[in-house]
């Protein structure tokens, strides 16, 4: 399986402080690849980079052959890259459609002349856009009104409704940022099938996750970071044994290794 995205040796420093060092990854197309690791491993600096939000201080970013280094996020995302946030980023006043249909404008062509003057092509485009938006709001169970703005879902609704809008940009690879993060057990089932059916829909996932169920149950392979460096990588049953990673997390590795997946499964990362 060829790798979709790979990052050469890439660091970050912010001044004295390294956020990710020499990392090498290699996310195969196809698959449902997890990063984990200890809070302030450097996950999110990782997605920062890939997405154009943080330039590499070294190293290459490459997608699909090409060097996404040096580009704008803007562009990174019109080659096929899209991503979800820690935090919820909708807008909240507009409606769940709408929000999808923003998606769906970074492959419009019509510029703002053509869709101030209401040109045939702008027209086609949002017929396209809301039909678009409709459907991935049933495939990502949106159920609610599409009507309803954005604030008023629940909350695991609007995790859904992030996804959905990140589809709309049509992606080759999907970055989800902690999208289980305050859902409960049924919620994180449901997004657990969401996943696998995005991955089917012939979509590459990269997931950062606390949840370690979530990460065992739909992970093909796991990179785990520490402290900005790669310390371990495999299948899951295999990062489930690592004895780095078990240090990692809990600090000590001589823990039982039943005992330490338990903790590790209810989200014990002590390090802020």
């Amino acid at each position: 399986m060829s790798a979709l995205l790979e990052l050469q040796e890439v660091s970050i420093r912010f001044g004295g402080v390294v956020a990710i060092s020499e990392l090498d990854l290699q996310v195969p197309e196809g698959s449902i690849f997890g990063l984990i690791g200890p809070n302030g491993a450097g996950k999110t600096s990782c997605f920062n980079v890939i997405t154009g939000v943080y330039q590499p201080t070294s190293g290459q970013v490459v997608f699909e052959g090409g060097s996404l280094t040096g580009l704008k996020p803007h562009r990174i995302t019109q080659k096929g890259v899209a991503r979800t946030f820690q935090n919820i980023r909708l807008f909240p006043e507009m409606s769940a459609l709408e929000n999808v249909m923003v998606g769906a404008d970074a492959r419009h062509r019509t510029g703002l002349p053509g869709a101030l003057l209401g040109l045939g092509r702008h027209r086609r485009e949002e017929r396209e856009g809301r039909q678009t938006g409709r459907e991935l709001l049933s495939f990502c169970a949106v159920t609610e009104s599409e009507s309803e703005a954005a604030r008023n879902l629940p909350y695991g609704s609007q995790r859904r409704l992030e996804i959905a809008r990140a589809m709309a940009t049509k992606p080759r690879l999907l970055l989800l940022d902690e999208p289980a993060a305050g859902m409960n057990p049924a919620e994180k089932n449901s997004l657990a099938d969401l996943i696998r059916a995005v991955r089917d829909r012939g979509i590459t996932v990269l997931l950062i996750e606390h949840d370690m169920g979530l990460v065992m149950s739909v992970c093909d392979r796991i990179a785990v970071l520490d402290f900005g460096r790669k310390i371990a990588e495999g299948t899951p049953g295999e990062v489930r044994d690592s004895p780095q990673v078990i240090e990692a997390y809990l600090g000590r590795p001589d823990v039982d290794e039943d005992e330490s997946f338990e903790q590790m499964e209810a989200g014990d990362a002590p390090r802020d």
